[in-house]
């Protein structure tokens, strides 16, 4: 806090000081006086009310508070210079001892008015025009209620000789100052206010001390009038100045954070108007009336009639925002079972609606759809193109899916690339023929931006049986989905009892994988790779393989796809990985020269999206002292078609020396595209067209192989030709122009010290 900021905040103990001590001074001269001359006794109001006035204008003319602020204490200034000229009239007409004429309580009335317009500024509540109804409603209660009261009740107390001037000016005060008193307190409790609450309340001082003055002069007795009146000035001054010093001490002091609103009596006070006149009606209506007491009646009528209004309001009010509310409720509920990017249900509200269905017992078939490949085209065309086809998918499946016209099959999509679609039947041939259909509506091409794309999926159906959870529905045709993408992709497979077999056999066999890597029961055997020119050895296949303790010899068949599925084959493949190179740096130490000079490791699509795992080749290899060139990696097409991490991962491989093989070439299809866009430096020709070359007569493996061997020696590859089983297929391989193979015929799968054997052995004979 600065010095100007302190200094502000205690000049304005300056004029409450000096309305507090005319309140004293006042007070002491009713004490010692004696009935002679009471100017001495008005002289404090006037004296008080500049001081209010100083004290109100200090803040109203700062430049360091808001204009809200600035404006409220401007007016308030402007306020208590009426009450001050009001204060001055009553000191001149102490001497002839007047009585309040209109004339004398003009500024006075003026003063209030302007204490409710600069009231009327501030917010009140409810900003809308039903808050603003409902406060003039209340107003007006109020106003009616103090007639009645000053009408019926004060005035029947009134002493003898009271002319109607001063009837009519006091019970103008007094409404007035009712009036006032409650818009201070309308105002004081309204949270969030620019003025400070606690100096508003301060503030409904002065008209409290408006409405007892109008009563005392009316109704009271010489004494108690007297002192009403030259109290009434110095009051309303430490009222306001009170006020403007709790404002000042907030400005220099700002409250950590903003008070909370708290319960008050502010708000009864429409309501003790309305009790007041109850009283009023009921007395009156003990006995005949006069002219006074049917505009009591009158009056009551006019009070229930701005009640009924102010509560209807707060009907139609409270109808409103129950209708709102119900508004918001439906959109929350829409948007928490809604997919936001396709506008198709989501997991949440299919799992509702699917969990509804079964217990109605009503007839049921779950569609679990996957987008095959979906990651390469997200990785390959970004995000935001996938997300067009994702939206795509759902319109189609929107439009297909349904077997029924009674609208009740539900699409969904469930995250990512998998949708869903629940369907009223339970009749095989119906939910196949679902399964087809959108198999057939989602194989046209998509428009995707500028590109036309396809997007195949695979579709697991589950018929619900009886008694089946939501759950297993759906996990069944997870179950269905899966095996329909092992068997190829792009088609559906219904669900059957022994597939949920298979998933459990592949999840035991799974765990027992995990723990035969821990306990070393892995091994590798190695499929040498023969030169079929020169019969000597050039290198080797390493293949891992499982002796299980109970089982025995475990099929690659059976636990590399386990493997795969449950990610374990990142941490086989590692080992592999460094088994076999710590294999060929023995063999090195062994052999010197006559070892071979790489050794070929499988590396599954799931290693390579690993964002580590160049790092982990190159410290494999510096570990067994190995050259980049004496690995070579083996991948599949599939695998180089995986992604854009895939593709960076092979080419930051290639930079750093390694060779990179393409297994099983010549199944794909698209071959040819990938030599173009990818750093392949050895052609594998599957073993599928090695079979039955031998004899001539299947014409289209003969091209391909031949076709293989011509684009490897075009493009400088080199071409190994897997599988060979017998004389007559190496002969017609050597013939096409194939320098490398690898099968049966010339060796099997073989343990290391055997394959040691083979490096320091004459090379294998053969034919020319």
């Amino acid at each position: 806090m600065t010095a100007n900021t302190e200094r502000r905040a205690t000049a304005g103990l300056v004029p409450l000081l000096v309305a507090g001590s005319m309140v004293v001074g006042v007070c002491v001269w009713l004490a010692v006086h004696t009935g002679t001359s009471v100017l001495a006794g008005y002289i404090g109001g006037p004296v008080a009310l500049v001081a209010a006035v100083y004290g109100c204008w200090k803040i109203g003319s700062s430049i360091m508070v808001t204009r809200p602020v600035r404006a409220f204490w401007r007016a308030l200034s402007h306020a208590a210079v009426l009450l001050l000229i009001g204060s001055c009239v009553s000191l001149s007409l102490s001497q002839n001892n007047a009585g309040l004429s209109l004339v004398a309580a003009a500024p006075n009335v003026l003063g209030i008015v302007w204490v409710v317009a600069a009231m009327a500024r501030l917010p009140l509540g409810d900003p809308t025009v039903l808050g603003w109804a409902r406060t003039l409603l209340d107003l007006v209660t109020v106003a009616v209620a103090g007639t009645l009261i000053y009408w019926y009740v004060v005035l029947s107390y009134a002493t003898a000789g009271t002319d109607l001037d001063t009837r009519i000016a006091a019970g103008t005060v007094g409404v007035l100052g009712l009036l006032a008193l409650a818009i201070v307190g309308k105002a004081a409790v309204t949270p969030h206010a620019p003025v400070d609450s606690l100096a508003l309340r301060l503030l409904s001082g002065a008209p409290i001390v408006g409405a007892a003055i109008a009563v005392m002069l009316i109704a009271g007795s010489a004494g108690p009038r007297l002192a009403m009146s030259v109290l009434t000035g110095p009051l309303v001054a430490l009222s306001f100045t009170a006020a403007a010093w709790r404002q000042q001490h907030v400005l220099a002091h700002p409250p950590a954070e903003t008070a909370k609103r708290h319960r008050t009596m502010w708000g009864l006070i429409p309501m003790l108007a309305v009790v007041t006149t109850a009283a009023l009606v009921i007395t009156v209506s003990s006995r005949e009336m006069n002219d006074r007491e049917r505009a009591v009646i009158i009056g009551a009528v006019l009070i229930v009639v701005c009640v009924v209004a102010r509560q209807l309001l707060g009907l139609r009010e409270n109808k409103q925002l129950l209708a709102g509310l119900r508004t918001q409720q439906a959109e929350l509920e829409r948007l928490a079972m809604t997919d936001p990017l396709t506008g198709l249900a989501n997991r949440t509200r299919f799992g509702a609606a699917l969990e509804e269905r079964l217990a109605a017992h009503r007839a049921v078939t779950v569609l679990m759809i996957d987008i095959d490949d979906f990651k390469m085209i997200n990785d390959t065309m970004g995000p935001a193109l996938g997300d067009q086809l994702l939206y795509q998918v759902a319109q189609r499946l929107r439009n297909h899916s349904s077997v029924s016209s009674s609208g009740n099959d539900l699409p969904a999509r469930l995250g990512g690339d998998e949708f869903a679609v629940l369907l009223d039947a339970d009749d095989v041939a119906v939910a196949e023929d679902a399964a087809a259909r959108i198999q057939l509506a989602l194989a046209e091409p998509f428009r995707v931006g500028e590109e036309r794309l396809l997007a195949h999926a695979s579709i697991g159906v589950a018929v619900a049986g009886a008694g089946d959870s939501a759950d297993e529905v759906l996990r069944n045709a997870d179950i269905a989905m899966y095996a329909a993408k092992e068997g190829g992709k792009a088609a559906w497979v219904r669900f059957e009892p022994r597939m949920r077999q298979e998933v459990v056999n592949h999840a035991r066999l799974g765990s027992e994988l995990h723990n035969a890597i821990i306990r070393n029961e892995l091994f590798l055997l190695y499929q040498p790779v023969f030169d079929i020119v020169t019969g000597r050895l050039h290198g080797a296949e390493a293949l891992v393989r499982w002796k299980h303790p109970v089982r025995g010899l475990v099929s690659p068949g059976d636990f590399i796809p386990v493997a795969e599925r449950s990610g374990l084959i990142v941490p086989l493949g590692s080992w592999v990985l460094r088994e076999a190179c710590r294999q060929l740096a023995e063999w090195k130490i062994a052999h010197g020269t006559g070892a071979i000079k790489a050794i070929n490791v499988n590396v599954a699509v799931r290693q390579l999206r690993e964002p580590g795992f160049v790092d982990e080749v190159a410290a494999v290899l510096s570990e067994y002292g190995l050259l980049p060139g004496n690995l070579v990696i083996e991948i599949t097409e599939s695998s180089v078609a995986d992604g854009r991490q895939v593709r960076e991962t092979l080419q930051a491989l290639h930079e750093m020396g390694i060779r990179l093989a393409l297994d099983d070439f010549g199944t794909g299809q698209s071959s040819l595209s990938l030599l173009r866009a990818f750093p392949v430096d050895v052609l594998k020709l599957d073993k599928s067209f090695v079979d039955g070359i031998a004899d001539g007569e299947d014409r289209g493996r003969l091209a391909v192989a031949a076709a293989v061997a011509q684009l490897a020696e075009y493009l400088q590859l080199s071409a190994v030709a897997e599988g060979i089983e017998s004389e007559a297929q190496l002969e017609r391989l050597r013939d096409m122009g194939y320098r490398l193979g690898q099968g049966f015929y010339m060796a099997k799968p073989l343990p290391a010290d055997e394959a040691g054997a083979l490096m320091a052995a004459d090379p294998v004979p053969v034919k020319n």
